[in-house]
């Protein structure tokens, strides 16, 4: 068993968060993580509307009577979703987890805090983490550059950013960003992290409800096989290597703009990917831990592993180093 003040504060067994991710963190990965012992956070904004999101909480709890939370981002948009309905749809569902991300949470937090909500919010650096600190989240996420998706634009990976955050944090932290087992976790609880957080892994399991043939090209890609998008507009992304990635990364470096890569980077594009296994019909979301990742296993059976090798790793290989 590993207990760290993320698994006591937050209530879960094993210091392992599946955080959310577009089109991914559905019922039934969000279950599977939970009955595990994990923390699964179904993905808000994947639901149409607040109240699809609703009836995906109450199809969550069907599948499992563990704790699980939401995911709620908040991201510049030309016509932004109504946040403030999600955020009571949350309330009313009677959910006490949620993560945030993206822009500042402080408008929100003080309807999670009446409702008796913990809140763990996602960082790409130590200023944006003691900040969040300072407004009052119960615990921070700090991605390192390694991550897919946005890791900020100070391009500081996790070894270096993983100390240096829990240096000067004094709430619960968990690492993310190229961790997919039991090494990873040792080493973010080693360099001072209270659990880990996996996207790229969870991803790859058999209750991810994406498309088979994502999956296996996840196992069969490496820690090469990823492309920084946006970096021009400072809005880096870290995506699967494809031919839309590599074409967006093209015109960024020929000049082009956003308005230039719009069509190719569209949100509908993404999703056709996960859900019809069209490797190159848009960019998706990749982390470096594509090199780590060798199969497709259940949920249950990826925490299990991992919390089982990490508590030999800690009692025997680690163990035996000290004379």
């Amino acid at each position: 068993m590993l207990r760290t003040r993320f698994t006591e504060e937050f209530g879960i067994e094993h210091p392992i968060v599946q955080g959310g991710m577009m089109w991914v963190g559905r019922a039934e990965l969000v279950a599977a993580v939970a009955n595990a012992g994990g923390l699964g956070f179904i993905t808000a904004l994947t639901q149409p509307t607040p109240d699809d999101l609703r009836r995906e909480i109450e199809r969550t709890r069907e599948l499992t009577d563990k704790p699980f939370g939401v995911n709620v981002t908040i991201l510049p948009s030309i016509n932004p979703p109504p946040y403030a309905e999600y955020v009571q749809a949350i309330i009313e569902s009677g959910v006490k987890l949620v993560e945030t991300a993206g822009s500042n949470p402080e408008p929100f937090l003080p309807y999670y805090k009446e409702a008796g909500i913990k809140v763990l919010h996602k960082c790409t650096s130590v200023r944006h983490a003691l900040k969040a600190q300072k407004i009052g989240v119960d615990g921070v996420s700090i991605d390192g550059f390694e991550c897919a998706g946005h890791p900020g634009e100070d391009d500081i990976p996790g070894l270096i950013l993983i100390p240096a955050a829990a240096r000067v944090l004094e709430i619960p932290m968990i690492a993310s960003g190229g961790i997919a087992d039991a090494r990873g976790l040792v080493a973010a609880l080693a360099l001072g992290a209270d659990g880990v957080n996996m996207g790229t892994r969870f991803l790859c399991t058999a209750e991810s409800a994406i498309d088979q043939k994502v999956k296996e090209q996840i196992v069969a890609n490496s820690e090469l096989d990823t492309q920084l998008i946006f970096r021009t507009m400072r809005n880096t992304a870290r995506v699967a290597d494809n031919e839309i990635s590599r074409k967006v990364v093209e015109i960024e470096k020929a000049g082009g703009t956003f308005e230039d890569v719009r069509e190719l980077v569209a949100g509908a594009r993404g999703r056709r990917v996960f859900e019809e296994g069209d490797l190159d019909a848009g960019i998706w979301s990749a982390g470096l831990a594509q090199g780590l990742i060798h199969d497709i296993p259940t949920c249950g059976e990826l925490i299990s592993r991992m919390v089982s090798e990490a508590e030999q790793l800690i009692t025997a290989r680690l163990a035996d180093v000290v004379a």
